[in-house]
């Protein structure tokens, strides 16, 4: 006889438990309304691509922590991220959408990087990008920290930055000291400066910069105040050099047309050390932090590209867009306890049966259910304290008994399991204490 299998689920992929699934797929519900609310349609690509389609733009690490299959003759390989995949839909149905394109695609990717805690080979992202047809309005960058601020206020947050930053002003900055070559490397030693600090940022850039030039960098990221105290020190700086004034000129209009978008000045500020991206944004970039809680990194990035589907077409397609990470942001906040998940059921009605004949409970289940009331029912051979116990397991706000008497005079006993109160009422009068309570929750 053959053995059983251990269950186990591999490392580096996230199984919830009820409660939590429930607040996950709350928090994913209120990120999608968000997103519709600015007017972004719905997405959903194949998780399964064409390798030789979904690796056009890959390469160096990225590639190394792709899955890829074989089927037959055909190479295949798990979507990585939603940009990829969103590069290769507005090639092929270019025809088919309007321009400027705004979507938005909440799925599954992967990546088969060393699982850490935290860190998954599948999770879900969150994404909006706005897609322009050959040239894209610099008030689209604008509007992106408008649906951050938005989606967050709703999520329940409060205390929360988004930092913009310029790609533009960094390169125009390097180029006029004549750092171009080594832009990348002083960018990835600049993203660190809120781990190691300014004074470690300075002697690694020393290591291969003259001083001269080290300082003007330096000075550069010294830059404090306001957001219009900012844009003037940048502007005072005089650096000649074109790249650096479209920059600034961005950053100055990105950042006035956020504040008539609504979101609060405490909630964004110019951040001249942001420097995510690398070589993939070449403009605005977007970092948001808790600011209680800067121990867990970038909760919400994005930024500006100029040229979304560069592999498959000779199309300039700009875009700007921002994504979430919902598994990780998940995951860290539980694991910090500034969510719990508390809602252990979905039930508003448990009805309980003691009566052998379930016509009248499936009746009233499906009445209940036509208005929107979600109803669960136990038909299960037990005496009527286990069928309370369970009703309290499962958080159900009432519990409907149904008897003898019950059928036989079309009424229903009602069981408030918080007040534990209970009377005697009809089928239209339960459909209205239901949804008061709803509607006050």
């Amino acid at each position: 006889m053959k053995g059983k299998v251990q269950p186990k689920t591999l490392p580096g992929f996230m199984e919830l438990l009820p409660n939590e699934q429930i607040l996950f797929n709350k928090m994913k519900e209120i990120i999608q309304k968000s997103y519709e609310k600015y007017g972004f349609l719905p997405l959903d690509t194949p998780i399964i691509e064409d390798a030789n389609v979904l690796l056009a733009k890959a390469g160096g690490e990225t590639e190394k922590q792709i899955y890829k299959l074989k089927k037959g003759e055909s190479d295949l390989a798990l979507r990585f991220d939603l940009t990829v995949p969103l590069a290769k839909y507005v090639t092929e149905y270019y025809d088919k959408l309007s321009f400027p394109f705004k979507r938005y695609q909440i799925g599954k990717v992967y990546r088969g990087e060393k699982p850490q805690r935290g860190r998954y080979r599948e999770f879900y992202q969150c994404d909006v990008d706005i897609i322009g047809d050959g040239e894209l309005s610099i008030i689209n960058d604008a509007e992106i920290p408008s649906i951050i601020y938005n989606t967050f206020k709703k999520l329940g947050f409060d205390d929360f930055t988004i930092c913009i930053n310029n790609r533009k002003i960094l390169n125009g900055l390097f180029s006029s000291l004549e750092l171009d070559d080594a832009s990348s490397e002083i960018l990835r030693i600049i993203d660190k400066i809120e781990k190691i600090g300014k004074d470690s940022v300075k002697k690694e850039l020393l290591i291969s910069i003259p001083e001269k030039k080290v300082d003007i960098i330096m000075k550069f990221l010294a830059i404090k105040g306001e957001n219009e105290e900012k844009i003037q020190a940048l502007e005072s700086m005089e650096i000649d050099n074109e790249t650096f004034k479209e920059g600034v000129e961005e950053i100055k209009e990105v950042s006035k047309f956020i504040k008539i978008f609504g979101v609060p000045k405490e909630n964004y500020k110019i951040d001249l050390t942001i420097a995510r991206g690398l070589d993939y944004y070449t403009g605005t970039v977007y970092e948001t932090f808790l600011n209680q809680y800067k121990n867990l990194g970038s909760i919400c990035s994005g930024g500006r590209y100029d040229n979304l589907a560069e592999y498959y077409t000779e199309r300039k397609m700009p875009g700007v867009g921002i994504s979430i990470g919902l598994s990780r942001l998940f995951f860290q906040l539980i694991d910090n306890n500034i969510i719990s998940a508390n809602e252990e059921s979905i039930v508003d009605i448990l009805i309980i049966s003691m009566a052998d004949d379930y016509e009248m409970c499936a009746k009233i289940a499906a009445k209940l259910r036509e208005e929107d009331i979600n109803v669960q029912i136990n038909i299960e051979q037990q005496k009527l304290g286990k069928k309370f116990k369970y009703a309290n397991n499962i958080n159900a706000r009432y519990v409907i008994i149904i008897g003898e008497d019950e059928i036989k005079n079309n009424v229903l006993t009602l069981k408030d399991m918080s007040s534990g109160e209970q009377n005697t009422v009809t089928l239209d009068e339960t459909i209205k204490i239901v949804k008061k309570t709803k509607n006050k929750d």
